[in-house]
């Protein structure tokens, strides 16, 4: 793979240049407060837009958050991001009140050599995601118009084709950041000679999420352990009762399948925490999964199942986990994605935790992020990566 790296830009000078920086700055909000609940994806781009401040650039910092349809809605602004990203850099972050209008032009052309702006939410902009390559190429043209160089540090959205990620580097000289040329080399050490064994954690709510992935990773593991809300339909593909909980009838046949051809790779939980209703002071017990009430829903994996993958991981030499094992908000369902947290944190090997819910739940467990190899910052875009799949932001500065 061929791209060019923030280190290449540095090298040619970027003082008194405007430098615009795709990040991921899509963290998670509060719904009353509106506070920021997660701030490590901001975290996570300080190395590059450090270093951009330091060399004296003018740095313009876009990123979308949420799921906004295409125009303006307060409740997905960016502006409690521009104050919290100002505290990390210890210098104010002039925060620009649209994506390419007014405000951002003023904003933009106010910076001085080693200030930081921050556009508001590129979503907030239908051609950032439009299908249509025309309206998408008018919205990056726009973009384009405020930088002189392009650095993409948004590992969470290259697997995205949208216009600040897919169409801008085809109008800039463009550069990957730290965090995206980190996250590439990791993912790329799993899926060539990764050491073994080679043991990979999945978990979450669906098998169809994670189906192209499976198939992939299959082949290439040593072991597979599945927990999480996926696992229900594997133990009904069992011919197991798993009464109320979550359970994709369509795939069962495919579970089946997958079970038949993984040649024994393939490790369900043995017990699992069942619940009276999908609530956090639900009465809950243990049960072995052959034993599920037809009126109770499993809601975490139990301690045996813990314990038997815990002994899995500790022969490990590579990990990848994606995908928390049971409802771990909730502090009564929480003690199987923590089993397994600290069961890859023991273990010697090299440990890659794929973003996502996977890297919140590390966070709001309070574990020490340092204890694992590496954490990503794409829940998606890692798996894509696994997957095989060409993911069109790596495309886009391969070019």
């Amino acid at each position: 793979m061929s791209i060019r790296t923030l280190d290449d830009l540095l090298a040619e000078g970027v003082s008194g240049r405007r430098v615009l920086v795709r990040a991921d700055l899509n963290v998670p909000l509060d719904k009353q407060s509106g506070a920021i609940t997660d701030d490590g994806r901001i975290r996570a781009v300080l190395p590059t837009l450090g270093a951009l401040v330091e060399a004296g650039a003018k740095v313009v910092v876009c990123s979308h958050l949420g799921r906004p349809k295409g125009t303006p809605d307060p409740q997905f602004s960016l502006s409690p991001v521009a104050g919290r990203l100002g505290e990390l850099l210890g210098a104010p972050v002039h925060f620009a009140t649209d994506t390419v209008g007014d405000s951002a032009r003023s904003t933009v052309a106010g910076l001085a050599d080693g200030q930081v702006a921050l556009l508001e939410n590129l979503r907030f902009n239908a051609g950032e995601t439009s299908k249509d390559e025309a309206e998408r190429g008018a919205f990056a043209d726009q973009l384009a118009a405020f930088g002189d160089a392009y650095v993409d540090d948004a590992f969470g959205a290259v697997h995205r084709k949208h216009a600040s990620v897919y169409d801008v580097p085809a109008r800039l000289p463009h550069v990957a950041g730290r965090l995206v040329l980190r996250e590439v080399e990791v993912l790329s050490k799993l899926t060539s000679e990764p050491e073994r064994p080679y043991v990979v954690v999945l978990g979450g709510s669906k098998v169809s999420d994670k189906l192209a992935v499976i198939e992939a990773l299959l082949p290439t593991v040593d072991r597979l352990l599945i927990g999480g809300g996926m696992c229900f339909t594997f133990l009904k593909a069992q011919g197991l009762e798993v009464g109320t909980s979550l359970l994709e009838k369509d795939m069962v046949e495919t579970c089946r399948n997958l079970l038949e051809r993984s040649g024994g790779k393939i490790m369900l939980p043995v017990d699992v925490v069942v619940a009276d209703a999908f609530a956090p002071d639900a009465a809950h017990d243990t049960v072995r999964v052959d034993g599920i009430p037809s009126h109770r829903l499993g809601l975490d994996i139990g301690p045996e199942t813990v314990a038997g993958f815990a002994a899995a991981l500790s022969q490990a030499k590579t990990i990848f986990w994606n995908g928390p094992m049971g409802v771990f908000e909730m502090a009564a369902f929480a003690a199987g994605t923590r089993g397994i947290a600290e069961a890859i944190t023991k273990a010697d090997a090299f440990s890659v935790v794929g973003g996502g819910d996977s890297a919140a739940a590390v966070r709001a467990l309070g574990l020490d992020e340092s204890s694992f190899g590496h954490i990503s910052t794409g829940g998606g875009a890692s798996l894509e990566y696994l997957e095989g799949k060409t993911l069109p932001g790596i495309a886009a500065l391969e070019n």
